[in-house]
């Protein structure tokens, strides 16, 4: 489902009147004439919901002698709001492109001359300049702390605290042979 069907559905599913003719769908197909009855609403009043929920693919309808017989759309309704939320935004590239130029905000703002000015207070923005550091690093070999240090004091004095909140936040692993990056610092 994507995102403009989504907006239609839940705008569609705001309306008392609209639930009440979809839950009466959920029990059983229903006729015009037969759910204006059942909701006490004019046939006319139904037919402007049923047109509305029909946009939205919420019901669908069929000839049976006589009437036009309306039916729940129950594929519909198996999708779950989260099955809605993971579905790539239509903005994604948009999305993606603000993430870009946040991202290089940040990093003009706390770098100068290839140098890291202070260390970010906001996790958000340490974050954003851990990740770059990490990027120094091979995924492939481990370094010993020595030159993990030398590494780091390229950008900043305090290569100590870079290096701990670097593990911290899962960018750099540290074991006995030595400190190697991770997944999460790609």
């Amino acid at each position: 489902m994507t995102e403009r069907e989504a907006i239609g559905l839940f705008k569609c599913l705001a309306d008392k009147s609209r639930l009440q003719i979809l839950k009466s769908l959920a029990l059983e197909d229903m006729y015009v004439e037969r759910l204006a009855q059942r909701l006490d609403l004019t046939a006319a009043t139904v037919s402007f919901h049923l047109k509305k929920l029909a946009q939205a693919g919420a019901v669908s309808s069929y000839k049976s002698q006589y009437y036009t017989m309306y039916a729940l759309n129950r594929a519909l309704f198996d999708t779950t709001i989260l099955d809605i939320l993971q579905e790539e935004s239509e903005e994604a590239d948009l999305q993606a492109q603000r993430d870009a130029d946040y991202r290089q905000h940040v990093l003009d703002s706390f770098f100068q001359d290839g140098r890291l000015k202070s260390i970010p207070a906001q996790r958000k923005k340490e974050r954003i300049v851990l990740q770059a550091l990490a990027q120094q690093f091979d995924p492939q070999r481990i370094y010993p702390e020595q030159e993990v240090n030398l590494i780091l004091s390229r950008y900043h004095d305090d290569f100590c605290t870079l290096r701990r909140d670097m593990v911290g936040e899962g960018l750099l692993e540290r074991g006995p042979e030595g400190y190697w990056r991770t997944k999460q610092a790609e």
